[in-house]
């Protein structure tokens, strides 16, 4: 895929008290319920957020700082960080990738116990051209840029920034020279960061023909009629699709579009299945059917978001059916990053190490991701006689079960 994010560090962001996560094309993340695998995808939303809306609306929006911040320890924290590094721009790689900050800070008003102010730090480095290196700092109403050649910093000047605008959101607006097309190229990957959950009561209702060329699969597939109609427009994707649904679902022959009602304005997914006289709604079909179509959908999404998560991915499908998704999700990543949470030990065993992310809680309710290094457990993998990653999981040896003590 044409660059990704190679790592996420966060402090105090809910339970994420202090974590560095190395991140590939595919992250599965394993835990018991409560570990912090929601707040990881969480992070991502929120820094889309504050490109839409700007950072103090993305604060307000989830109950201000004191809500989003770590809520373990004696006294609440004072800051909260974000970091990044990704290979996301012409020049980025791996040994100098593109690197994004942001600091926020609380500062108690003095004499008033509920009021305070809040400050921000952000930094953006990123290679200019081979050999070439542009950083820019943001610290209350400045922006600073540096630029960097041969070990060697120079001035390149600032401008004025309101007080709590995030560059994330204004810095896009720079002309080329000045840094503003790295800065919206990170933008525009956060931005498009796609946290995926099949809603299948919506994802069963049918389309207007209106909508088939609306070409984005919405976050919860309500749109998963009018996007399937348009995925059977490509022969080679839909004869893939169809065939992967065939081997999950063997009762179904194929997948075809209706009018409903007599309306010609409205199409709605039927399944051929064997032995029935009629075909079967998409509204009749079941849970894990409907789920079913909706991930094959994004999985075989010809123009997918940056970086797409997933929670609980194995939610409702047989587990014979997660053998096939890890081999779609292995392919689509050329496509998207995933970062995907669950509880199956079945889904695990098809994992190799280095998608494998085990992840825990500290007694002071701080996350633990990960509690493994992938050296780690492929030591554990080698003395055990290549065991499977799930049932290693599964016994406790890999952490991130549920011990006696917790249940």
């Amino acid at each position: 895929m044409p660059g990704r994010l190679l790592e996420l560090h966060v402090e105090n962001f809910r339970s994420l008290r202090d974590v560095t996560i190395p991140l590939g094309p595919l992250t599965v993340l394993v835990g018991p319920n409560g570990v912090g695998k929601s707040n990881v995808l969480k992070v991502f939303d929120f820094l889309a957020a504050i490109i839409r809306t700007d950072l103090q609306p993305a604060l307000d929006e989830r109950g201000g700082f004191d809500e989003v911040a770590f809520w373990g320890g004696d006294k609440p924290p004072t800051s909260m960080a974000i970091r990044l590094k990704a290979d996301w721009t012409t020049h980025a790689s791996t040994k100098a990738p593109d690197e994004y900050s942001l600091t926020i800070r609380r500062r108690s008003t003095p004499g008033s116990r509920d009021s305070y102010t809040l400050s921000r730090q952000e930094s953006f480095q990123f290679k200019r051209t081979q050999g070439r290196g542009r950083r820019i700092t943001i610290s209350g109403d400045e922006a600073r840029v540096v630029d960097k050649r041969a070990g060697r910093e120079s001035d390149g000047g600032s401008f004025g920034i309101q007080r709590l605008s995030s560059g994330l959101s204004t810095l896009p607006r720079l002309g080329r020279s000045d840094g503003g097309e790295e800065v919206a190229r990170v933008a525009e990957r956060l931005s498009s960061f796609r946290v995926f959950d099949v809603d299948v009561a919506a994802a069963r209702q049918p389309t207007r023909t209106h909508s088939i060329g609306a070409g984005r699969l919405e976050s919860h597939a309500e749109n998963l009629a009018a996007f399937l109609i348009r995925l059977s427009t490509d022969e080679a994707r839909w004869e893939n699709l169809t065939r992967d649904a065939r081997r999950i679902l063997p009762q179904l022959d194929a997948i075809e579009f209706e009018q409903v009602g007599g309306y010609a304005d409205r199409l709605a997914v039927v399944l051929h299945e064997h032995g029935l006289r009629r075909t079967t709604p998409l509204a009749d079909a079941s849970f894990g059917t409907v789920r079913l179509l909706g991930l094959l959908a994004m999985l075989y999404d010809p123009q997918p978001p940056a970086l797409t998560c997933v929670e609980e991915i194995d939610h409702g499908l047989h587990p014979q059916a997660l053998e096939l998704i890890v081999e779609r999700m292995r392919e689509a990543s050329m496509r998207t990053q995933f970062i995907v949470a669950t509880h199956s030990p079945a889904l695990v065993d098809r994992l190799e190490p280095h998608e494998f992310i085990v992840c825990d809680r500290d007694d002071g309710g701080a996350s633990i991701i990960p509690a493994l290094t992938t050296d780690e457990i492929e030591t554990i993998v080698a003395e055990t006689g290549d065991q499977p990653l799930g049932e290693l999981w599964f016994s406790g040896v890999l952490g991130g079960d549920l011990t006696e003590d917790e249940l």
